[in-house]
């Protein structure tokens, strides 16, 4: 796959337009050098086709007769570029009538504007990186906090990609002795020592396991850890929410339903992105809208990776022990918080006593933004408690993810097939289906569907 290569030059706007001062076109291919050099006249007597990779020169772009504009051109020299090409980054003025000539001018050179994510993809196709490396340039470019940073750089650095490549050279090394066993059918020769292969086995599938159910803590990395806030209506949970906030995210009133559909929004909290989910409180009703809202709620529930179960420290307190054993029943093993609220208005023992042994008590005021610090900490506590966030390798795409299961269930099917003395056809044939898989991920074993796919996602310039 990586043998391909790609010998048109293309362009593309790195930097929005509108967003700053300076904008920076990219241009990579074989012609990139000799194309923008036409264009360019630089400062003193430098010619752009005389310059070493890596440097930078400033000059002016002309158009015709006149001058576009000046500028600062980076020249990157084949094979260290990002893409493995020649390739020229032109920093100029952030107008949108310099920077609309300026790929005007280019396109008149024979310069195509580059599709979605093919740089990244040339990068690819050009042995600068594996797929899953690629995949991490886009996470890259939309973490949106300091642990979604962290795992996308270092897939980036080749991290995963390094523990895959070790897995499938054992594969492969014993996939070879497999085989070899193979040509000599009619000897009776065994060439793979089968309690190494069994130790093996156990080994490749604990570690196989190990990265996929770490997908649980890349989706909370990447797309929140989901917090639903439930209980009865009035109890402050639109109140909490905002004072979270800082701003009105939820209507707030004392007449009781008034939420009726679930509100969400995120926020980071020492590096990680939380996702609270104000939800409609939680009563018998006659009201069908009342009754969907609260429908959700428990829908809500049940995809939540932790609950804030909140009481009104001034209403009374009967029923709670109830509710909170069908909200338990929905949560599974994920966390249930009480939450009393309302401690600057009411006491809270009589609550503390009656609900001390359904699980751990925080006594807050959401209105006054009291105990609010105590209720994030303990929030980060048991969400470290719940995900692997100091795992060396967290995988957070759904597609390695799957691949990474299929990998496990051949795993699963050659160690059924060596406990069964099935012939050595079969076991190779499962083996090799594990190294498929395991190569789909790196893209050392791919198709042109499955590129088209990821890199059509990227944005515009990478």
């Amino acid at each position: 796959m990586n043998s391909l290569q790609v010998n048109d030059t293309i362009c593309a706007l790195a930097t929005p337009t509108g967003t700053g001062a300076i904008a920076v076109v990219r241009v990579s291919g074989s012609r990139s050098l000799e194309s923008v050099n036409s264009l360019f006249v630089a400062a003193g007597t430098k010619n752009l086709l005389e310059i070493a990779g890596h440097q930078a020169v400033f000059g002016r772009i002309k158009d015709g007769d006149q001058w576009l504009d000046e500028v600062l051109l980076t020249v990157f020299r084949a094979p260290r570029s990002f893409t493995g090409e020649d390739g020229v980054e032109i920093s100029c003025h952030g107008s949108p009538y310099i920077i609309q000539r300026l790929l005007q001018l280019l396109h008149e050179q024979q310069i195509r504007l580059a599709k979605p994510g093919e740089f990244t993809q040339r990068a690819f196709l050009n042995g600068r990186m594996d797929l899953s490396q690629a995949e991490a340039v886009a996470d890259l470019i939309a973490a949106e906090n300091q642990a979604a940073h962290r795992v996308a750089l270092d897939q980036l650095r080749g991290g995963f990609s390094g523990k895959l490549k070790h897995l499938r050279q054992e594969l492969i090394d014993f996939a070879a002795l497999v085989e070899l066993e193979l040509d000599f059918t009619e000897e009776d020769v065994e060439f793979a020592d089968r309690s190494q292969l069994f130790s093996l086995l156990n080994r490749l599938e604990k570690e196989i396991e190990r990265l996929s159910t770490s997908f649980a803590t890349g989706q909370a990395i990447k797309e929140g850890i989901p917090v639903a806030i439930v209980g009865e209506p009035n109890v402050g949970k639109s109140t909490l929410l905002n004072a979270l906030f800082q701003e009105e995210k939820a209507l707030v009133s004392d007449i009781a339903g008034t939420t009726r559909d679930s509100i969400e929004d995120t926020l980071v909290l020492d590096g990680l992105k939380f996702r609270f989910i104000d939800t409609a409180g939680i009563r018998e009703t006659t009201d069908h809208v009342e009754q969907l809202g609260i429908a959700r709620t428990f829908e809500k529930i049940r995809r939540a990776a932790m609950i804030l179960y909140m009481v009104d420290l001034g209403m009374p307190l009967t029923g709670h022990v109830q509710a909170l054993e069908r909200i338990r029943e929905e949560a599974g093993d994920r966390p249930v918080l009480i939450v009393l609220n309302k401690r600057d208005r009411f006491g809270s023992q009589e609550a503390e006593e009656l609900l001390k042994a359904e699980g751990r008590l925080l006594v807050i005021s959401a209105r006054e933004e009291i105990g609010l610090h105590e209720l994030r900490e303990v929030l980060l506590e048991e969400c470290r408690r719940h995900y692997r966030f100091q795992e060396d390798v967290i995988v957070t795409n759904v597609r390695h993810q799957g691949e990474l299961q299929a990998a496990g269930a051949a795993l699963q099917a050659v160690h059924r097939g060596l406990m069964d003395g099935v012939s050595g056809e079969f076991i190779a044939m499962d083996i090799r289906l594990a190294l498929e898989h395991l190569g789909h991920i790196t893209g050392e074993i791919g198709t042109e569907e499955l590129l088209g796919s990821i890199f059509s996602r990227f944005c515009i310039g990478k």
